[in-house]
């Protein structure tokens, strides 16, 4: 009785062939210094690359009354009861660039009375804590009762304009991150000032015109 291959499914001519080229394929692979290096460069540039964003650090944040430009100032005075504004956290990050991070979450805004701090023309103390100013937890400034004006109008008696002096201040400060923004001084002018020859309004500040 002859046996042949293909009754039991196995053909050695077809099998070998392919089994001999898998083990060239490897064989090649395995002792071709050219495929090797390519292989190891490309895993070190991916690596390198990756390294280089995380490079990019907090150094420093800052706080601004503008929400595009992070140099824009600090200086805040809130006009009239109900008056608000905004003041906004900044991170310096050690490629030079500046970001915005009360966008981000998890910036903490916080406001206390500048110690010495009078109300005029009363030149009551300002209240601890702030009563007059509300802080939202975005930085939002809101001017409450009781209403105050932390100015003091200095001008001379015969003085055709007033000059206002200020009496007083709130101070703001954000955290992020560990890092803790410089102080930004709020004055209050939600109350009205003295009336005299060089404030016939009875201005506490005068008003920005734009």
């Amino acid at each position: 009785m002859s046996v042949r291959f293909s009754d039991f499914g196995y053909l050695p001519d077809v099998t070998d062939a392919a089994t001999m080229r898998k083990i060239s394929f490897w064989r090649y692979s395995a002792v071709n210094p050219k495929t090797l290096f390519a292989a190891l460069a490309c895993a070190l540039l991916a690596f390198s690359m990756l390294g280089c964003g995380t490079t990019n650090k907090l150094q420093s944040i800052q706080l601004s009354v503008s929400n595009v430009d992070p140099n824009a100032g600090t200086g805040v005075v809130l006009f009239g009861q109900g008056g608000t504004a905004n003041l906004y956290a900044w991170g310096n990050y050690s490629d030079g660039k500046q970001k915005l991070l009360n966008t981000v979450g998890g910036v903490a805004f916080q406001i206390v009375v500048t110690p010495g701090s009078f109300i005029a023309p009363g030149q009551g103390e300002l209240g601890t804590p702030p009563q007059t100013v509300q802080l939202s937890t975005i930085g939002q400034l809101t001017a409450t009762t009781p209403v105050a004006c932390t100015f003091v109008n200095v001008a001379a008696p015969t003085a055709s304009a007033p000059s206002f002096e200020s009496t007083g201040s709130y101070t703001l400060t954000a955290t992020f991150s560990g890092f803790t923004t410089p102080p930004a001084y709020i004055g209050v002018a939600s109350a009205g000032g003295t009336v005299s020859t060089s404030n016939p309004s009875g201005a506490c500040y005068l008003a920005p015109t734009s």
